[in-house]
């Protein structure tokens, strides 16, 4: 019997690859709109309020915003896609986010500002949970990590594509609004593209948050972690560098290697959580976390030493997020996935909310190697909670 593949079953092939990959690209079109989105916004508006004559409390207070409507959002957005179809309410989240920002230069007053903000990071958060349970449901089993460490890569991209456009347009007038706006939309082209192959989303099991921390901790813990370790490492270590010595330019660039190391190391590490457990890389990506904090202090005053340490470990612990969402794809399907992603999302804001506190509280109980030590007890923390539920029996997963 012949196994040569006939030329219906080729067309379908191929028809089924171009869908995936237009799911992918839409994914990641998206991914890309949140990642601008976000780095260009936070900075943009805390300046233009100080300018307003704003408190350092008042910005901080409008900034939280932003993790307040993703916790309060965020859960419904599955079963909201459920009804309208994936491709709608997200086509609906990029209109919104765009015209958002519009929005801000047309207003221009704080008061207005706290309910745009919330309205804002809604959008956001819309784009970031489907798009993740999009490519996650198109990506094939066997090279789930590999694409999940491209979408990771694009979304680390987003982060330092804000800042690069502010240096081009400035932060006053209307092209910083009018270039985050409109790279929103360009980078949703490919939804064009999309139509009749978005995903469907069941209304699945009505499981909570809380469930799917229980059923995948390994997961969803790693999104809580990396939350923490990202917003700390970016809010607190030029402050680090500050205590150690170095010039404020110096210090600032100590974030940047980190940043650095986030986007060259993904798409490897979710390339070999193909072909090993990920449960064991996740936990392999915390020990190397706990060890690289830890070793901080010991390269503290060589710059070469600490920036390649730093390039190193910022982009083993962004491996929590592409092997962690990797994971979540493995474990769950159709709404009971959108859901896990959702919880994935919350926490992974939870943890945003977490690090800049800790990791200054470390700076100021232990000069000047509080930032290295509050790093290390997070991935303590995580390696604690999995070896517990290794130890008791219970399903680790």
């Amino acid at each position: 019997m012949s196994n040569a593949e006939g030329p219906d079953e080729a067309l379908h092939r191929r028809d089924l690859i171009r869908a995936r990959n237009g799911s992918i690209a839409a994914a990641i079109g998206c991914i890309t709109c949140v990642g601008v989105g976000l780095s260009l916004s936070m900075p943009l508006i805390s300046l233009e309020m100080e300018r307003m004559g704003a408190s350092g409390t008042l910005i901080g207070a409008n900034t939280a915003i932003a993790g307040i409507a993703a916790v309060m959002t965020v859960p419904f957005v599955p079963r909201i896609a459920a009804r309208t179809g994936v491709l709608p309410l997200l086509w609906g989240a990029v209109l919104l986010a765009a015209s958002s920002l519009i929005a801000f230069k047309l207003t221009y007053d704080i008061v207005l500002w706290f309910p745009l903000r919330f309205v804002f990071s809604m959008a956001l958060g819309t784009l970031f949970v489907l798009s993740e349970y999009w490519v996650n449901s198109a990506a094939p089993p066997e090279r789930r990590g590999f694409v999940m460490g491209i979408y990771s890569t694009v979304l680390a991209l987003g982060f330092a594509a804000g800042p690069a456009i502010l240096s081009l347009t400035g932060t006053q007038g209307w092209p910083p609004y009018l270039a985050g706006a409109g790279l929103c939309l360009v980078a949703a082209v490919p939804l064009i593209l999309a139509r009749g192959i978005s995903p469907r989303i069941d209304r699945g099991t009505g499981r909570t948050v809380l469930s799917f921390i229980l059923a995948a901790p390994a997961a969803t813990l790693a999104a809580l972690i990396f939350g923490a370790v990202e917003s700390g490492g970016f809010a607190i270590l030029p402050i680090y560098g500050l205590e150690l010595g170095y010039a404020a330019a110096g210090a600032a660039f100590l974030a940047s290697l980190m940043a650095l190391g986030n986007v060259v190391f993904q798409i490897p590490l979710g390339a070999i959580s193909d072909r090993i457990d990920r449960r064991l890389v996740l936990f392999m990506i915390a020990v190397v976390g706990l060890v690289g904090a830890l070793a901080m202090p010991l390269v503290a005053h060589s710059v070469i030493g600490l920036g390649l340490l730093l390039l190193v470990w910022g982009g083993v612990a962004g491996g929590f997020y592409t092997v962690g969402l990797a994971h979540l794809g493995a474990r769950f399907s159709g709404g009971d996935l959108a859901a896990a992603n959702a919880a994935f999302v919350i926490l992974y804001n939870a943890g945003m909310v977490i690090g800049p506190p800790l990791t200054g509280a470390g700076i100021d109980l232990y000069r000047p190697h509080g930032f290295a030590l509050a790093m290390a007890s997070l991935f303590a923390f995580y390696l604690i909670v999995i070896a517990v539920r290794m130890r008791s029996g219970l399903r680790y997963s």
